[in-house]
């Protein structure tokens, strides 16, 4: 009788074995970051043993308090759907995949730790030209640079000056022209634009606005800036 038992129990612990499904995690590591909607495209693919009932397989995206299911494509394969994160520079991200073995429901966590998906800050302008076209107005011909950030709640720009291109006595000249006019700090909130308005006391002028902030990514940027008649 014993060996009976053990003869067939083999059989019966294939049959368990060859009930299982593998899933990957095809999510890119880092998107741009999308100050708009907010959504990033989140993918996997799925094997499934030929024991596993058809159709009975689940696939969803866990990250903090969001559970997201995903939606096969083709041939079952490739799995996707879109996780929503905004004014956020990461988000973390575990598959949780589940199927019916026989009479039981089965699941698996992969990876067993959540992995962070970096969302990346857009770069703000480099160069930006600035109309100074008719007679001088009083105060000098004025524009402004735009800003926005993304991936925190909110940005202080603490500092602002304006720096000569070069050291020849024509670009520290030219750089001088050129004042900020807007108060600081200034305050910009995730995905608001805010401008940083300045002024040039000669028609043509050109400099370096370097701005200071307490972005963790963006301490200290430059963007080259020129007044210059349309």
């Amino acid at each position: 009788m014993r060996k009976l038992l053990r003869l067939t129990g083999v059989p019966l612990a294939l049959l368990l074995a060859s009930c299982d499904v593998q899933v990957r995690d095809t999510t890119p590591a880092e998107f741009p970051a999308n100050h708009d909607i907010g959504l990033y495209e989140v993918s996997a693919t799925v094997s499934r043993d030929p024991l596993v009932t058809p159709g009975s397989v689940l696939v969803f995206a866990l990250g903090g308090k969001q559970r997201i299911e995903l939606s096969p494509s083709g041939d079952g394969s490739h799995w996707h759907g879109f996780y929503s994160v905004r004014c956020q520079s990461s988000f973390p991200l575990q598959l949780l995949v589940g199927w019916k073995q026989l009479f039981e429901l089965n699941q698996r966590l992969q990876p067993p730790e959540p992995r962070q998906i970096r969302l990346i800050e857009p770069p703000p302008p480099r160069t930006v030209r600035l109309d100074s076209t008719g007679p001088q107005p009083k105060g000098g011909w004025q524009g402004a640079v735009h800003y926005r950030f993304v991936t925190v709640p909110t940005v202080d720009i603490t500092a602002a000056r304006i720096e000569p291109l070069g050291t020849s006595p024509e670009e520290v000249a030219a750089a001088r022209a050129i004042s900020v006019l807007t108060p600081l700090p200034l305050t910009a909130r995730c995905g608001d634009l805010v401008d940083l308005r300045l002024a040039s006391a000669t028609a043509r002028a050109r400099g370096t606005l370097v701005i200071d902030t307490d972005h963790p990514a963006l301490r200290e940027w430059k963007t080259q800036v020129e007044f210059v008649p349309e």
